[in-house]
């Protein structure tokens, strides 16, 4: 059976520990491959061939770290499929949904090799006679990414592209659930010529966050899961006076006017719902109807969910298994607790039928869901939409603002002063008018408000630079030579 190690100074390295994680095939619910778990150890070795490499990779110049960005970019091209199949096979979403994770990733890449440009500064002469100011950016140091099971690649590459490009050197911590994708990009990195120690992977659980949160040597923290740990990595980070980005959990509201088109409301709603099974911190969990429309809009809406086929993600299904099989459970659990708490189950997908013994959960359709059940308040992350009914636009807004969460959402309606209203007055950090998944394109920043970001930082884009280096600003002054010093030109009176 495989055995992942870690990726240290450009190289698989296997460390003595005591724990290992098993890494499954959702599809068949067999384990695939064991993956070494670090220890502190593990970690400080990291992070000390990270400074050292941090010392030579600062000050290449910023042509050499561009070349390399550009040769990793079209080898990821050429091996995408492969990645795509090992995203497929550890996390179990579909492979077109696994490629279509890898080019959204290969995007930043694409907006770090503009780097150079990103990181002019600004020079103002003369503020004062003879003097003058000017600023720069310099990259903090080695910098570590902590990313999640649902998106093993396309996560770390919201970040590590633009740490390389700005002249940091990276640990990343992957999800023990799926750790093979980013061993891949590792070696891709390794081929593209980034200097050993640049670019290090170490596996593990919290032990190995723990041991990065409180690192002396790691400057900043990034990190994507559930708003819970994101809260925590945020507190200790910053604690241990990091740098910190945390992004956290979401229950994104989709909200639909009686102007809608219904097919493209319909349809919006199945891709946004029951995409990758529900696992994206992007998903639509929460449609909001506003009446007079909710009867036809679920309708629609279940006529489509019915025909969704759930199978291995590798044999041209729709929607793959749940990643594991206990957060598979939990989901189920969730699905339980809405019908209790009076919910109407419209469609079941804790009676799908599939073959094998995958993690698999079928799409679930709620009607008659009320603000105050735990699957409106609670992020599910599972394949479970949600209709609240609503008389007005106003009740809508209102609820998507009085929750929680602030990640993302979305509107659909043909009324472009509605459509204005809303993008100005709801409290979500990323909005989607006609758009059911609002992910901004790689030169945006990616990130929610409330308590689905902590830190000032959103993902990639100008924030993301920003985040990845310091500012520093020089005010100077030289002397003018002919102030002094031999001069044997003929005398002049000036």
């Amino acid at each position: 059976m495989k055995s992942i190690s870690h990726w240290i100074n450009g190289a698989h390295v296997s460390e003595k520990s005591d724990k290992s994680g098993e890494v499954f095939n959702p599809a068949t619910g067999q384990v695939c491959a064991t993956v070494e778990f670090a220890t502190s150890a593990t970690v400080d070795k990291a992070v000390k061939v990270a400074t050292e490499a941090f010392g030579s990779w600062r000050h290449s110049s910023l042509t050499k770290r561009t070349q390399v960005l550009f040769a990793f970019r079209e080898l990821v091209n050429q091996n995408k499929e492969k990645i795509a199949a090992t995203i497929t096979q550890e996390h179990g979403k579909v492979l077109s949904d696994a490629l279509g994770e890898v080019t959204r990733g290969l995007e930043v890449v694409e907006f770090a090799c503009g780097i150079p440009h990103l990181l002019k500064g600004g020079f103002s002469e003369e503020v004062s006679t003879g003097i003058d100011v000017y600023s720069i950016r310099q990259p903090l140091g080695p910098v570590a990414i902590i990313s999640p099971f649902n998106f093993p690649a396309m996560v770390p590459m919201w970040f590590f592209p633009i740490a390389l490009a700005c002249g940091n050197t990276v640990i990343v911590k992957p999800s023990e659930k799926d750790p093979s994708a980013i061993m891949l990009i590792a070696q891709l990195l390794k081929e593209a010529g980034i200097p050993d120690g640049v670019f290090n992977v170490v596996h593990g659980d919290k032990v190995a966050v723990d041991s990065l949160l409180a690192h002396p040597g790691v400057k900043s923290i990034s990190f994507v899961g559930s708003t819970p740990i994101a809260k925590y990595v945020y507190e200790t980070g910053t604690k241990s006076g990091k740098r910190v980005q945390a992004l956290g959990g979401a229950k994104n509201h989709m909200i639909v006017l009686p102007d809608a088109d219904l097919e493209l409301a319909a349809d919006a709603a199945i891709n946004a719902g029951f995409g990758s099974a529900g696992e994206r911190c992007m998903a639509i969990s929460a449609i909001v109807a506003v009446e007079p429309i909710a009867d036809k809009l679920i309708e629609k809406i279940k006529e489509r969910a019915l025909k969704i086929k759930t199978g291995d993600g590798t044999k041209g299904a729709d929607m793959g298994p749940l990643v594991t099989k206990v957060h598979r459970d939990k989901v189920a659990s969730y699905i339980s607790a809405g019908e209790k708490e009076g919910a109407k189950v419209v469609v079941d997908g804790r009676n799908v039928e599939v073959a094998g013994d995958g993690f698999w959960l079928g799409p679930t359709l709620f009607d008659q869901v009320k603000p105050n059940m735990s699957i409106y308040l609670e992020e599910i992350f599972g394949p479970v939409l949600s209709v609240i009914r609503v008389k007005s636009y106003d009740e809508a807004l209102k609820l998507v603002n009085d929750h929680q969460y602030g990640n993302g959402t979305a509107i659909f309606t043909n009324d472009g002063g509605a459509a204005r209203r809303f993008q100005n007055e709801v409290e979500v950090g990323m909005v989607g008018i006609n758009v059911p998944i609002p992910v901004p394109m790689a030169y945006f920043s990616f990130g929610g408000w409330k308590n689905s970001l902590f830190g000032d930082s959103h993902a990639h884009g100008t924030e993301g630079v920003h985040f990845f280096t310091r500012g520093k600003v020089i005010t100077s002054r030289w002397l003018d030579p002919s102030h002094g010093g031999i001069n044997l030109g003929f005398p002049q009176n000036t």
